[in-house]
């Protein structure tokens, strides 16, 4: 059984945090509209935030070998 995510994914919630930017940037949001959307952008920044502290940590897991931290570099084109 697949398991459900408790919240949106990294990139959706990027997404969204992007386009609020973007509306707020805009100038045209009423000051309510303008603090929700700030509420808003704070919550998703946490959200992205926590997201990439827990990859980085598995990161450093999946490179941990006998109690030493092994540093690999990361190649992106390789991974393509």
């Amino acid at each position: 059984m697949a398991r459900k995510k408790a919240s949106p994914d990294f990139e959706q919630s990027l997404a969204d945090l992007q386009s609020l930017v973007e509306r707020l940037e805009s100038g045209e949001l009423s000051l309510e509209d303008s603090l929700s959307a700030f509420e808003q952008g704070i919550r998703l920044t946490r959200e992205c935030q926590a997201a990439l502290n827990q990859a980085e940590q598995k990161v450093q897991i999946l490179l941990e070998r006998d109690g030493q931290l092994e540093e690999a570099p990361f190649d992106a084109d390789e991974q393509a």
